[in-house]
């Protein structure tokens, strides 16, 4: 059984049909990736998973259980935590407090420090700034508290949201070699990224987004040699 089953959801902002029967799964240890330009559908295809939006047809099952219809808040109980896009940190809290909110649904109080310290391990830099103010920090900075704070729920599957965007190449490919590192660790990975190159690098396998439609799906290294993926999303004549 797949840890996550989308089953043709069709979801739409108002009249507008913005996912048209995606379907798609996700076993438990993967980094599955989805890629398309802007617009595709790729953010609204999280949201919907997330249940931070409700599809009107269609349902979304994570280890058999159908949460179609649970309260978005809900989802980190289950073990499902969402990096959006544009990072969504709490800008006039510190990194410590930041990370501290990420753990609100945990009731294992205990293994916190553990939790933390492993996400210090990940990202030292955190740890330098962990009395410092979030929203002073880099874009880069921002985009690891916003990774670190979601690790903080501990959850089984992880969704990543345009990880890459706005950052320097040298940072880009620093938060691609952490999203291995959580990977290896244990937690299952669905990745959202334009940055189609290094998507397609680090996942197992990849879905290709077009106007709410799923058009091709393989082994991320099969994607790679595609002659359509290459032309228009990995930048090759």
């Amino acid at each position: 059984m797949p840890m996550l089953e989308v089953n043709n959801i069709h979801t739409y902002y108002g009249n507008i049909h913005a996912l048209k029967g995606i379907t798609l799964t996700v076993e438990q240890g993967e980094i599955v990736t989805l890629i398309g330009a802007n617009g595709a559908g790729k953010t609204t295809t999280l949201r919907t998973i997330s249940a931070l939006l409700r599809p009107r047809q269609g349902n979304v099952l994570f280890e058999g259980e159908d949460l179609s219809n649970i309260p978005a808040h809900q989802m980190v109980y289950k073990g499902v935590a969402m990096v959006p896009e544009g990072r969504g940190i709490f800008s006039r809290l510190t990194v410590s407090e930041n990370l501290d909110m990420g753990a609100f649904s945990r009731k294992d109080k205990d293994s916190m420090g553990k939790d933390l310290e492993r996400v210090f391990t990940l990202f030292p830099r955190l740890k330098e700034r962990r009395n410092q103010v979030a929203g002073t920090l880099s874009g880069g900075e921002q985009q690891m508290l916003a990774i670190g704070r979601a690790m903080m729920s501990h959850p089984r599957l992880l969704l990543l949201d345009e990880p890459s965007m706005g950052l320097a190449p040298v940072l880009v490919e620093a938060i691609f070699d952490t999203v291995i590192a959580i990977n290896k660790e244990g937690t299952t990975i669905l990745l959202v990224e334009q940055n189609a190159t290094m998507a397609l690098s680090v996942a197992f396998r990849g879905y290709v987004l077009q106007t709410g439609e799923i058009v091709l799906s393989d082994s991320a290294q099969n994607l790679s040699k595609n002659e359509m993926v290459q032309k228009a999303y990995l930048g090759m004549e």
